[in-house]
């Protein structure tokens, strides 16, 4: 989850804890993963502001079905500063930072390695380079998204197959609540 999801998993771990406290082991209690890098992703207009398919300006957002040329141009339109050089500062150069982190996340590289990589290169390449790698990461999951939508009596039959299994273990946890607090079984 993302950190600002943290107090919705906190509250089902305090509500799963008094349930178990006093009936019993019923519930597992999530615990939320949240990583270092990467883990709020800012737009690319307002690195100021978390991206956010509701900003107001569709260049501050990449969304994961989008054709690779509008994520580069996007890329290629992220604010920087007038500095050009990469380096990690989130304070005096939040742009450049939320780039850097992008980037580390889709190419799994450490920041010192990326501000190596592109130091004496401009913010031009360093843009080409992190648009291309989101491409990259994206592209898997766009090529599934394609041929699943292509094949309608597939998705129907994983929808009915999801169905039954969430019904399945949703009335047997229900039915282990109903007996454990007293109620008559459904």
């Amino acid at each position: 989850v993302g950190g600002d999801q943290k107090q919705h998993v906190e509250i089902c771990r305090d509500i799963a804890t008094r349930f178990n406290g006093i009936y019993g082991d019923t519930f597992k209690l999530p615990d939320p993963y949240i990583p270092q890098v990467g883990a709020r992703v800012m737009s690319l207009t307002s690195p100021e502001k978390k991206m956010s398919k509701s900003d107001k300006d569709p260049n501050g957002c990449v969304y994961m079905l989008e054709k690779p040329e509008d994520i580069l141009r996007k890329f290629k339109k992220a604010v920087t500063d007038s500095e050009a050089c990469v380096r990690f500062d989130p304070a005096d150069k939040p742009g450049v930072s939320n780039l850097m982190q992008i980037y580390a996340v889709a190419t799994g590289k450490s920041f010192e390695t990326i501000e190596q990589e592109f130091a004496g290169h401009g913010y031009g390449d360093f843009k080409q380079a992190v648009g291309e790698s989101v491409v990259e990461l994206l592209r898997p999951i766009r090529e599934e998204t394609e041929r699943l939508l292509a094949d309608k009596s597939y998705l129907e039959s994983v929808y009915r197959a999801g169905a039954e299994k969430a019904a399945y273990v949703a009335n047997r946890t229900l039915n282990k609540v109903y007996k454990k607090v007293g109620f008559l079984p459904r």
